[in-house]
């Protein structure tokens, strides 16, 4: 077990420095972020290389317990699967129809029959691991944009939320990730990448789906918007 720890800090270094990544808090230049002991992280999606690096920056003693969604028809055969869930503790999902990458300013979507949204199979699997007490890691765009823009969200994050209404919904925004690894591409470009752990949001009793999701989409949009950093190294 020891042996397996050792192994999983020396790749969550590797990870983190083949990224370049730079890792704050929300507010500050280069101060470490806090970590809830469980907590729904979501964070935009434009790589491949998003779930592995968010994974990488976790403290140790919380990685056990933090389970990225990852999709299976990607994540689900040989030895990416192997990777996935044998190191990583993925829980794969299968994806539905993949919506086009919206703008910046898209409203977020409701749940329709084309696949836009979660259905209830993948949720039930979610809303397990947090019954379990573990954490999750989740991309509510569903699907890769081009690392600048945030697309309409997903239902399920909001879901979750209601689900688990103690546990933290922590934004965190990625920058320059799609550029280390751009969509279609096998072998990362070392750039500078930016990791951004915004304040916890909760849920209110009373506050609607579209609401939430504006809101907790809005995090990640108005940090996008500012200056990207990444230079090629």
């Amino acid at each position: 077990m020891k042996v397996m720890h050792f192994i999983k800090r020396g790749l969550s270094g590797l990870i983190t420095t083949a990224s370049g990544a730079r890792i704050s808090a929300e507010g500050t230049d280069g101060e470490a972020p806090d970590f809830p002991s469980q907590a729904i992280y979501f964070a935009n999606h434009s790589s491949h290389l998003d779930f592995v690096t968010l994974w990488a920056i976790m403290p140790a003693e919380l990685q056990p317990k933090v389970r990225p969604i990852a999709a299976a028809d990607y994540w689900g055969s040989g030895i990416k699967q192997s990777v996935a869930t044998g190191i990583f503790n993925a829980h794969l999902v299968h994806r539905y129809k993949d919506r086009p990458h919206t703008t910046i300013d898209a409203r977020p979507t409701r749940q329709t029959d084309s696949g836009s949204s979660p259905k209830t199979s993948q949720l039930t699997g979610m809303t397990d691991i947090l019954d379990a007490g573990d954490s999750l890691i989740i991309f509510p765009e569903g699907t890769r944009g081009p690392g600048d823009q945030v697309a309409t969200f997903q239902a399920g994050l909001y879901r979750l939320a209601k689900h688990s209404p103690d546990v933290p919904v922590v934004p965190v925004t990625l920058k320059n990730l799609g550029r280390i690894l751009p969509k279609g591409e096998a072998i990362p470009v070392p750039r500078l990448s930016q990791v951004i752990v915004h304040k916890p949001l909760f849920v209110g009793d009373d506050e609607s789906q579209e609401d939430f999701l504006a809101r907790a989409r809005r995090v990640l949009a108005d940090e996008l918007a500012t200056e990207t950093e990444g230079e090629t190294a």
